[in-house]
């Protein structure tokens, strides 16, 4: 049974009027900014440090990131991806740090977009 649209709550249609009055870089940025948070998060690079380091989870951030940025690149101008850049080299390279056997390089998270990361 579908809603009418009375019955929708009303954020619902104010969401959706905002989303699409969204530029695509925008969004892109978001949630790419999005993922690195996540994966600070999970590299435990936040004030509560080890409680939710995660290192499988902050891997598949950190190349969900990586995908991303590589896929947007050419669409989002040099502006708004070479900070977006630095934030994914960092957190590749915090990864490695955090690691008790760190990946060799050109396999850590996100490498196989990035290419090796070297500190």
């Amino acid at each position: 049974m579908s809603e009418t649209p009375a019955e929708r709550p009303a954020d619902f249609d104010a969401m959706t009027r905002d989303i699409a009055e969204v530029p695509a870089v925008e969004v892109i940025v978001t949630v790419a900014v999005n993922l690195m948070s996540a994966a600070a998060v999970k590299l435990g690079l936040t004030e509560e440090g080890d409680k939710h380091k995660d290192l499988d989870e902050a891997r598949k951030l950190v190349t969900a990131l990586a995908g991303l940025l590589d896929a947007s690149t050419t669409e989002i101008s040099s502006f708004h991806a070479a900070p977006l850049r630095d934030g994914l080299k960092s957190l590749q390279l915090a990864f490695r740090e955090a690691s008790i056997v760190p990946d060799e390089p050109g396999q850590g998270p996100g490498e196989k977009y990035t290419g090796p990361v070297y500190g």
